[in-house]
């Protein structure tokens, strides 16, 4: 018999809490995505957290431990090399990535990968760096409007992107050429982990914006995850955000792209109150996009306190029977050097109604310990990878 009737497991994007032992082989030592940005707004108000636990189980300026957490929670390392959205999700359903995903964030694009894009999809292409999403926009959107050159451009993660003006490029000529890109990257020697089409609107440099209407192409998981088997017993596998480009449709039943993170919690809230049995798999990018890699801590605070809110009223929405689970695929410190995602570890706060218990369960060595832990709930096949916790949640 299953111990909850449905589960809704929301990723905070890039909400780390605190560096893995391994962190100094990323640069990335002392990194402490929450509990910097805390710090730097001089602390935060997550009341809603707070009760679950979130205080006790990590130092946050702000949220006080309390005496008796409504929720259960603890940390969890991570097992794959990399510190990218792709490895955390893939990792968290039970898949590890032994080889990091291809990164050209020193060199740009090999001339021969550009010349080929150029010649398949017939645009010209400029920029070639890594850059700034917002920067590059507007350095070379004006440029781009005049000739309808396309701008690409990489990160420190493995993705190539492609930003085009939705309305004189046009949304589905982008997608096109991206579907394109896709398709030349899968070579090994320029495989990376995602194209990302980049729309954007505006007239003139410092007044452009990108639209909701990203599109990611990400490679296909290399063997079935937890959501596979939780769609081959009939479960539903609802995911909001970009949940789907990540896994690529697979195991996914339904499936919700989000404008922002506040429009993503406010589906998944319209969710859950309507009937289902399985798993909403929820992606909340904004902490990651627009305030972790522009290293802003008071958006990235706003954000996390925005969320607080919405999160209570998903907790007011669910059934006695369903369990929720926050938690995070990466960290992205706004107070650490760079750009770039940080090696941190993430959190997980579960909490159900029926609960009887609370309080710190074992630190687990892998994030797949999350799919172990649905596919446990549901009777389904266990990953590989991954050690349960369910029935630590009582």
């Amino acid at each position: 018999m299953m111990k909850y009737n449905r589960i809704f497991l929301v990723v905070m994007d890039s909400v780390g809490a605190g560096a893995l032992p391994d962190a100094a082989k990323y640069n990335d030592e002392g990194a402490d995505t929450i509990g910097h940005t805390a710090d730097a707004v001089g602390g935060l108000k997550m009341p809603v957290m707070q009760k679950l636990g979130l205080g006790n189980l990590h130092h946050i300026k702000g949220i006080d431990p309390v005496d008796a957490p409504l929720g259960y929670y603890t940390k969890l390392l991570e097992k794959s090399v990399g510190k990218d959205t792709m490895t955390g999700h893939w990792e968290m359903m039970g898949l590890y990535i032994d080889t990091p995903f291809q990164t050209f964030t020193e060199t740009g694009f090999p001339d021969e990968l550009i010349k080929e894009l150029e010649e398949k999809t017939g645009h010209k292409i400029i920029g070639n760096k890594s850059a700034s999403g917002t920067e590059i926009l507007d350095e070379l959107g004006e440029r781009h409007m005049q000739t309808g050159e396309m701008i690409v451009y990489t990160s420190a993660d493995s993705v190539l992107q492609i930003a085009a003006h939705e309305e004189t490029f046009g949304l589905e000529e982008l997608y096109r050429c991206c579907e394109i890109a896709r398709e030349i990257t899968m070579k090994p020697e320029w495989k990376v982990g995602r194209i990302i089409a980049r729309p954007f609107i505006g007239d003139k440099a410092g007044n452009f914006q990108r639209t909701p209407n990203r599109h990611d192409l990400a490679l296909k998981p290399f063997a079935n995850t937890v959501l596979n088997s939780l769609k081959d017993c009939n479960f539903d596998v609802i995911s909001v955000g970009k949940i789907n480009d990540i896994f690529v449709g697979e195991g996914i039943t339904e499936s919700h792209k989000s404008q922002s993170s506040i429009h993503g919690m406010e589906q998944t809230i319209e969710i859950a109150g309507k009937p289902f049995n399985g798993l909403c798999f929820v992606n909340l990018v904004d902490f990651d996009a627009k305030w972790g890699h522009r290293r802003n801590p008071q958006g990235y605070a706003k954000e996390l306190e925005d969320f607080d809110v919405l999160l209570g009223k998903l907790i007011e929405t669910m059934n006695e029977d369903d369990l929720v689970i926050c938690t995070a695929d990466h960290g992205n410190d706004p107070t650490h050097h760079g750009t770039d995602h940080t090696r941190e570890m993430i959190p997980v706060v579960a909490y159900a109604k029926n609960m009887n218990g609370s309080g710190l369960i074992r630190q687990g060595q892998t994030f797949a310990d999350i799919g172990a832990t649905v596919a446990d709930n549901f009777k389904v096949e266990l990953p590989e990878n991954g050690e349960s916790f369910l029935d630590s949640l009582n």
